[in-house]
């Protein structure tokens, strides 16, 4: 068995099963053979099923926030707005399992006819993490039962407890075995069990662009179909026709989300100089006044790192950062609650020669850069590998057209620090992955398109 730590004070809060090659492979299996049955459900059968879900969770959704700000750390009300977003998941695609509508085309043949049809792609997996243990199995699972695929999920080692209850509700719903699978354990054995086995069709990861690109070297193999969410380095500009107080406000939500361990998280906050100093004031102001606290309280508190290899590495971007030369204006250090407490950060006047700058921080560490054109905004804020999500705050209409085409990101925000729901399409470029979660777009990267020729319609 493998312990899960409450990283607000080490405690173990639970165990979750340290499975066997034989156990996964059974699993997978399991996973395949569900398939056939499943794929002939009728779309109103497959909404049906997972409304039920939608609803038996919804009825206990505090039971699921506390044992997430148990294994996670994040603050309770932080948990309950994750468990509104992840149901959103449900709900959306129990709707949209009625709607993957296929295509008549205008034949070449007088004779015939041409249909377009859309078909499940056949046995998923899926590797989820521990930053939002609820999220992001929901806006998997629920979209490939809707499309009519099979799914088998890893979810990660540090916030199991929350994927077991979610398939507990599957099952009560009337979710069979083999429909929804998971299984738990050495996440490199399990990886390599899913990109191998070549009855799995497709394989979905959020996670770092690192494991990214080595699940995708070994999809390779068997060609199969992918969506990858990885890493990000956000920009986040501001310009001198911002409103300020509503920008610091978008920023201080959108950073200190999940105590910064957020893949849209905001890691380089690029400020004009015209306004670079009062905007420094307002954001120090704003972060002071939160606490830093253990999560299981009703206000928001920046709670813990997930783990000591978080909290040490935080820790060396900040100390590199003040090396050479940054100017601390809030925190800098481990908080005085000891273990893996941060304090909300605050670092200014920075350039691309710190570490901060071309990693992501994954921590509560605000990292303020000055800009003074916009063509300089736009270039520094494309000046990375990835592309995931980049946010700009400006009064000027033109330019915000003219952002919304010129960075480079998956997802570009305007005058918001809020990316997600179930209706819109997530998902990044360059380095940040490719395909897309949510909306009518999610559910295309489970189906697969066959053109069928119906000729010899006049004998």
């Amino acid at each position: 068995m493998i312990n899960v730590i409450n990283p607000a004070d080490g405690s173990v809060v639970g165990q979750t099963p340290l499975m066997s090659e034989p156990d996964v492979a059974a699993a997978i299996t399991r996973t395949c053979d569900a398939f056939p049955a499943w794929a002939r459900k009728t779309a109103k059968e497959r909404s049906d099923i997972l409304r039920r879900w939608y609803d038996l969770v919804r009825a206990d959704k505090r039971v699921f926030a506390e044992i997430m700000v148990k294994e996670n750390g994040k603050c309770l009300s932080e948990a309950l707005g994750e468990i509104e977003y992840g149901l959103g998941f449900i709900e959306w695609y129990a709707e949209e399992a009625k709607r993957v509508y296929g295509d008549t085309i205008p034949s070449h043949d007088p004779n015939a006819s041409v249909l377009v049809m859309k078909e499940p792609v056949g046995p998923t997996a899926a590797i989820t993490p521990w930053n939002f243990p609820f999220m992001m199995i929901t806006r998997k699972v629920a979209t490939a039962l809707a499309a009519g695929c099979t799914m088998i999920i890893k979810p990660a080692e540090e916030t199991p407890l929350t994927a077991w209850k979610l398939l507990e509700y599957a099952r009560e719903a009337g979710i069979p075995s083999g429909v929804f699978e998971m299984v738990t354990g050495d996440p490199n054995a399990i990886g390599e069990a899913f990109t191998r086995d070549e009855r799995i069709h497709k394989v979905s990861f959020t996670g770092s662009t690192r494991v990214g690109k080595l699940l995708a070297g070994q999809c390779g193999a068997t060609l199969k179909k992918m969506t990858l969410e990885l890493g990000g380095n956000a920009p986040f500009i501001v310009f001198d026709d911002a409103n300020l107080e509503d920008a610091v406000a978008g920023l201080v939500s959108a950073k200190l989300r999940n105590s910064g361990q957020v893949c849209i998280s905001p890691n380089r906050i690029f400020v004009q100089a015209g306004i670079y100093d009062a905007f420094v004031e307002k954001l120090t102001a704003a972060v002071a006044k939160i606490r830093v606290d253990q999560g299981m309280q009703d206000e928001f508190v920046v709670g813990p790192l997930i783990n000591q290899q978080a909290i040490d590495k935080v820790t060396a971007l900040v100390d590199n950062a003040v090396s050479l030369g940054a100017a601390v204006r809030l925190g800098g250090k481990r908080h005085p609650k000891g273990g893996l407490f941060y304090e909300p950060t605050i670092l200014c006047d920075l350039n691309e020669r710190f570490d901060v700058h071309n990693t992501e921080i994954f921590g509560p560490v605000f990292a303020l850069y000055r800009f003074s054109s916009e063509e300089e905004a736009i270039r520094s804020a494309n000046n990375t590998e990835y592309g995931l999500v980049a946010y700009a705050w400006t009064t000027d209409m033109g330019r915000a057209f003219r952002l919304s085409r010129q960075l480079e990101a998956g997802m570009v925000i305007i005058n918001s620090g809020s990316v997600g729901t179930a209706s819109v399409p997530f998902g990044g470029i360059k380095s940040s992955g490719y395909g897309r979660e949510g909306g009518h777009y999610g559910i295309e990267e489970y189906v697969q398109v066959k053109y069928v020729l119906m000729a010899g319609q006049n004998h």
